[in-house]
């Protein structure tokens, strides 16, 4: 093992000297997207209800609606373990793009917002995965290096 890789070992151990399972990415970067579109979606609710595209009280309810979706499929990013963790808030917040470049139709300044947080979803799709299986990587590398410790109660036989 390189210098590099034991120094991003040590730096991924806990106070006791154990290895911690690396977080992911992927899910990181999906979360901030959504949490970000959630703000987006707020002013430009409030853009709408002041060129009153709609009835009000249409305008509060879509928007608020909107930003309950997105919220909900940022939450389902922690649902579940392993490979399939956060599917079901992957599948929403995939929903939540096309909502949202769909909401151009009222505010059409939105198309282009949208579009770029879809593409910037998409991105944190790829990027965040790649990043991950890099970081396994790295932990099972540091996991097979770590030596063997003794387990409480088996004393060592080497006596001088």
């Amino acid at each position: 093992m390189s210098d590099d890789s034991a120094r991003q070992a040590t730096d991924e151990t806990t106070e006791l000297g154990e290895l911690k399972e690396p977080s992911s990415a992927q899910r990181l970067f999906l979360n901030a997207t959504l949490w970000s579109e959630v703000f987006v979606v707020l002013f430009a609710t409030l853009v709408a209800h002041g060129l009153e595209v709609a009835d009000l009280t249409w305008v509060w309810a879509v928007g608020a609606a909107l930003m309950f979706v997105a919220i909900v499929a940022a939450r389902l990013l922690r649902v579940g373990a392993g490979r399939s963790a956060g599917l079901p808030g992957i599948i929403l917040g995939s929903v939540v793009q096309a909502l949202l470049i769909g909401s151009g139709v009222f505010v059409p300044a939105m198309f282009a917002i949208g579009v770029i947080f879809a593409v910037l979803w998409v991105v944190s799709l790829r990027l965040g995965a790649r990043i991950d299986v890099e970081r396994w990587e790295r932990y099972e590398t540091a996991l097979a290096a770590q030596p063997e410790h003794e387990g409480p109660g088996e004393a060592s036989t080497d006596q001088t």
